[in-house]
């Protein structure tokens, strides 16, 4: 089943397209397929996701503030323009060193 939270055809901009909530995480999933997912985030400052791994590689791009993702235990800073591939069975976390919006491309296979 495909699904999308935007309207196939039409022109969006991603830091406009998902609020910050305050002390929160909001996530909206843009793309949700069998092969993979496509979910923008926005962290307030201070929020985080505690280490855990995934089955899939996924790649954080970040879009707006800065973020702090540890993989593997090494830190990475990450400030809008960056993207990192957090690797499939290895433990990561996000924490968010100030508000920041991610796009999260998980392929799964």
């Amino acid at each position: 089943m495909e699904k999308s939270i935007f309207e196939p055809g039409t022109k969006f901009r991603f830091p406009e397209s998902v609020d910050y909530s305050t002390d929160g995480i909001v996530s909206k999933r843009v793309i949700d397929r069998p092969a993979g997912t496509v979910t923008l985030f926005a962290f307030d400052k201070g929020q985080r996701l505690s280490t855990h791994s995934a089955p899939y590689d996924a790649m954080a791009q970040v879009i707006e503030g800065t973020a702090e993702i540890v993989i593997d235990s090494s830190p990475n800073h990450l400030s809008p323009g960056d993207t990192i591939i957090m690797p499939a069975g290895i433990p990561h976390a996000v924490n968010a060193t100030e508000k920041f919006k991610m796009i999260l491309t998980m392929i799964k296979g």
